[in-house]
């Protein structure tokens, strides 16, 4: 079983990851290899964030055990967690899992204007930055999160 402040630190050390690789590693290199990259860092934010939250539910014995699939972990909490807001935050979440899962191909790579092109999105930095306000809103969100 994992420790509820290790979820909360694990979540912190990817959004952590995904702010160097944003603010620094994006800036000099500019490819779409790191937007990959910091994508994966969000899930994975997500994924310790939404296993803190069940840990919670199940301490406060609103469930009684956690799935171990990503997929199931997110259904869950879309049951226990009934608010606009919530719902907003699954569908991010699914978006970010389907731009990572999609075949891309990079656009002005090296370039000031690198995107990241899948067949129905198209990712750059401005629109990255937009994803990482939204991830760290989650993390926070998660973390006041009182298992109700």
């Amino acid at each position: 079983m994992i420790e509820e402040s290790d979820s909360i630190e694990d979540a912190q050390s990817q959004l952590k990851r995904a702010d160097h690789l944003l603010y620094v590693t994006l800036k000099y290199t500019r490819t779409v290899d790191v937007i990959k990259s910091i994508i994966k860092r969000f899930i994975s934010a997500f994924d310790h964030s939404v296993e803190e939250m069940l840990e919670k539910s199940k301490d406060k014995k609103r469930i009684k055990t956690i799935p171990k699939s990503p997929i199931e972990k997110i259904e869950l909490i879309k049951k226990i967690v009934k608010t606009k807001e919530m719902r907003d935050y699954i569908k991010f979440y699914y978006l970010l899992r389907t731009i990572d899962k999609a075949t891309f191909k990079p656009r002005e790579e090296y370039r000031k204007h690198v995107t990241l092109v899948t067949p129905k999105h198209e990712v750059d930095v401005e629109k990255i930055k937009e994803f990482y306000e939204k991830t760290k809103e989650f993390v926070g969100f998660s973390h006041e999160f009182k298992g109700r």
